[in-house]
C-alpha cells in the first residue's frame, strides 16, 4: 500500500522523529506559569518589605512620641523601595512625620505646637541610645491663635495686612484696645511682635505701656528639635504656620529644646 509522504514524520539524521513546536495551548499554560510565578515573588518581596517598612515607621514614631512628649503618636511615612536596604545600610532615605499636640515645657508663657510636620532626609540612629541624627530637615509649625492669645495674654487675630495680626487687650481701668503688629522670626527661635499700631484711632498713654510690657519679650518655641531654625512665620486665618529648616538635626528624648 502506497503511503503519503504526509503520512511519514520527517526525521533528523540520527533517525529521531521531529516533534514539531509546542502546541500554542501548551505555550499559553507555560507563559502564565511563569508569570504567576514571579507576580507571587514580586507580591511576597513588597509584602516583607512593607512589613519592615511598617516596622521602622512604628518605631520612629514611638521614639519621636517619647521624645517630644506627644499625647498621641505621630503619624510617619518611610519613603523609597526597598526600605530592607536602607535599613541594612542604617538610613533612611526620606521620613515624613507629622505630629498633634506637641507640648511647651520650662517657659514662664509656654506657647504648644499645635501641630508640626516634618520632612527628614537621611534619618540614622547615632551612637547614643534613644538619638537619632538628619542630615537634613523641612519643617512647619502651625500655631493656634488660642495657645498664642494664652501665651501673650491678649486676644490674637489675622489682620488684614500680609505678615501682621489683630491683638486685641483689655484695658487696666476698662475698655478695650485694638492694634496690628507685625510677626517675624529672631534669632534663637523666637517669635516676636513688633511695629504695633492702634487699628483705630491713637494709642493712649496706658495702653502704649500695656502692649509696650506684653510685646516687649519675644515668644522662646522650646519644643522644637536640636538643629532646626525658624526661618518664617506666615499669619494665617486660623493661626500662624511657621517655616524651620536645619542641617545636621538631632532628635533625642528630653532634648534640652523639648
Amino acid at each position: 500500500m502506497h503511503r503519503s509522504s504526509y503520512d511519514t514524520e520527517p526525521a533528523y539524521g540520527d533517525g529521531s522523529a521531529y516533534a514539531g513546536p509546542p502546541l500554542p495551548g501548551r505555550r499559553r499554560r507555560l507563559v502564565i506559569a511563569v508569570a504567576a510565578s514571579l507576580a507571587a515573588l514580586v507580591v511576597t518581596a513588597v509584602g516583607v518589605d512593607r512589613f519592615a517598612a511598617g516596622h521602622a515607621e512604628s518605631r520612629t514614631a514611638r521614639a519621636f512620641q517619647d521624645g517630644m512628649d506627644t499625647p498621641n503618636r505621630p503619624s510617619v511615612h518611610v519613603s523609597g523601595f526597598p526600605v530592607l536596604t536602607q535599613l541594612a545600610s542604617g538610613t533612611l532615605r526620606h521620613v515624613d512625620i507629622t505630629a498633634h499636640d506637641i507640648p511647651a515645657h520650662g517657659s514662664a508663657r509656654p506657647l504648644p505646637i499645635t501641630r508640626l510636620t516634618i520632612g527628614v532626609d537621611d534619618l540614622k540612629a547615632s551612637g547614643d541610645a534613644g538619638e537619632a541624627r538628619a542630615r537634613a530637615v523641612d519643617a512647619t509649625a502651625f500655631l493656634s491663635y488660642g495657645d498664642l492669645s494664652d501665651a501673650l495674654g491678649l486676644r490674637l487675630s489675622q489682620d488684614s495686612e500680609p505678615g501682621r495680626v489683630r491683638a486685641a487687650a483689655d484695658l487696666p481701668l476698662g475698655g478695650e484696645v485694638t492694634v496690628s503688629a507685625a510677626v517675624s522670626a529672631v534669632s534663637g527661635n523666637r517669635i516676636s511682635f513688633t511695629d504695633f499700631h492702634a487699628a483705630d484711632g491713637a494709642l493712649s498713654g496706658p495702653a502704649q505701656a500695656l502692649l509696650g510690657s506684653i510685646f516687649a519679650d519675644p515668644i522662646p518655641l522650646r519644643n522644637i528639635p536640636d538643629g532646626l531654625r525658624l526661618r518664617s512665620l506666615t499669619p494665617t486665618a486660623s493661626g500662624v504656620d511657621a517655616r524651620f529648616t536645619g542641617r545636621t538635626v538631632t532628635f533625642r528624648p528630653d532634648s534640652p529644646n523639648a
